[in-house]
């Protein structure tokens, strides 16, 4: 059987830790900023840990 091919959208949208947890950023950062508040926007820049529910789907395709 062959190797598994990386999903590439999934390769971009997710970084690897040091520990082997997953590295995520927040959505919606990226347009229609006028309606977000600034505390809001500050919140969207920074990176989040992928939850341990949605690993199990996400780690095959790295």
């Amino acid at each position: 059987m062959p190797k598994m091919k990386t999903k590439k959208c999934a390769a971009k949208r997710f970084k690897k830790t040091g520990t082997g947890k997953l590295k995520r950023n927040h959505m919606g950062g990226s347009h229609i900023l006028t309606n977000k508040s600034r505390k809001q926007k500050r919140a969207l820049r920074s990176s989040d840990i992928v939850d341990k529910a949605d690993m199990k789907r996400i780690v095959p395709f790295i």
